[in-house]
């Protein structure tokens, strides 16, 4: 009931601002403001996450997509370090397929590769923040990333989501673990790393 009041009154509050990113973020995207994906939720559900587009969609000469640190926009690396292009993400929480704390959401090809422990992470629904994303978001490596994750569902409560609201504030405030060097994403996940 929280998240569905939470995230109703969030989109009605920010509207002005949706609408003005979405049109900002058409000029470099060709008309496509947006980027979904499939992403796995509680009990390893698929749904469909949404957010503002951060990257073009520039290919090389073979039709393969350029690396993300070639590809992501100005206004990209704008709405990433505000976490702006999360916005979006009200709507899959006001649609009951995430909540507004929990687990990071992944792409779905990551299933086969998770270990038991790993796995865990989807005994509940995932998140806009997360206990992995106060305490390094991409600075972390997906093993500390999991090791925070399957902590958070093992000791889900009212306060802890309490507190992780409160440091996702500061985080997002003082620009907390996003990295702007040559890499602006920890890679995809192997199974291994």
């Amino acid at each position: 009931m929280i998240d569905i009041v939470a995230s109703a009154t969030g989109l009605i509050a920010l509207l002005p601002l949706i609408l003005l990113i979405t049109v900002i973020v058409m000029i470099p995207n060709n008309g496509k403001p947006f980027f979904t994906q499939r992403r796995a939720g509680k009990n390893e559900n698929v749904f469909r996450i949404l957010k503002f587009k951060t990257m073009n969609d520039r290919k090389d000469n073979s039709g393969n997509l350029l690396p993300p640190e070639q590809r992501i926009t100005p206004i990209g690396r704008i709405l990433r370090k505000t976490s702006l292009d999360e916005l979006p993400q009200l709507l899959n929480v006001l649609a009951g397929d995430m909540s507004l704390v929990g687990p990071r959401p992944l792409p779905t090809d990551y299933l086969p590769l998770y270990n038991e422990t790993q796995r865990k992470r989807h005994s509940v629904k995932p998140g806009i923040t997360g206990w992995a994303q106060v305490n390094g978001r991409n600075t972390l490596t997906w093993n500390e990333k999991f090791q925070y994750d399957v902590l958070y569902a093992d000791n889900i409560s009212f306060s802890f989501d309490v507190r992780i609201m409160m440091l996702t504030v500061k985080k997002v405030l003082l620009g907390e673990g996003v990295n702007y060097g040559k890499q602006t994403t920890i890679g995809r996940f192997n199974g291994k790393n």
